[in-house]
């Protein structure tokens, strides 16, 4: 007598169970794989960017954006004696309690704002460069935050002429906020693609 196996033996269910999970393993792999490649890429652009250390300029510009500290820092550089003006983009309109404190604010130092057109990074470099020329800058500090300083280097660069010195605040950033940068600041690259100052 010969013995048949059921399709349904704990042998077969075994494989069948083995031939599920590499089938889910290859098909998960490849967003995991794509994701990995990503975070790898994104890191020495938006993590760990290439910031400069702070030297004398003709003036501090400090980009709108998240108040994560760059207000501050560009306050500190300020203190510091960096350079002999500070200027704030003010993008926010007079509803910002934040920027209407240091806009309407008295300080011991000359500070400035502006209100760029296009409220955006490339509006911000149309502005250094008009404001360069007027005064016959040669050197500007600009202050922003760790995941824009790339994005802002290569935008502001193609606008402003002069030397740029990339400054940044490093606020705490949630895993949340990281991911969130990696895509923002990656479509204002693609963005810039299009436009140019």
């Amino acid at each position: 007598m010969v013995a048949i196996r059921s399709s349904s033996s704990p042998e077969s269910r075994y494989c069948g169970a083995i031939k599920q999970i590499k089938s889910a393993l290859k098909i998960a792999g490849i967003p995991l794989s794509l994701l990995a490649l990503g975070a790898a890429t994104g890191w020495p652009v938006f993590v760990s960017p290439k910031i400069d250390a702070p030297r004398s300029a003709d003036a501090i510009v400090v980009l709108g954006g998240a108040h994560d500290g760059r207000e501050e820092v560009g306050i500190q550089l300020m203190k510091d004696g960096y350079a002999p003006r500070l200027i704030f983009s003010n993008p926010y309109g007079d509803n910002d309690k934040k920027m209407r404190s240091i806009c309407e604010g008295t300080f011991d130092f000359p500070v400035d704002c502006f209100v760029p057109s296009p409220s955006t990074t490339e509006g911000e470099g149309f502005e250094i460069e008009r404001m360069a020329n007027a005064n016959g800058w040669k050197t500007v500090i600009v202050v922003t935050f760790v995941p824009h300083i790339s994005r802002a280097r290569h935008i502001i660069s193609q606008c402003y002429q002069g030397e740029l010195v990339m400054v940044a605040s490093r606020p705490e950033l949630s895993i949340g906020t990281w991911a969130f940068n990696y895509v923002y600041q990656t479509a204002g690259y693609v963005k810039n693609l299009f436009s140019h100052c």
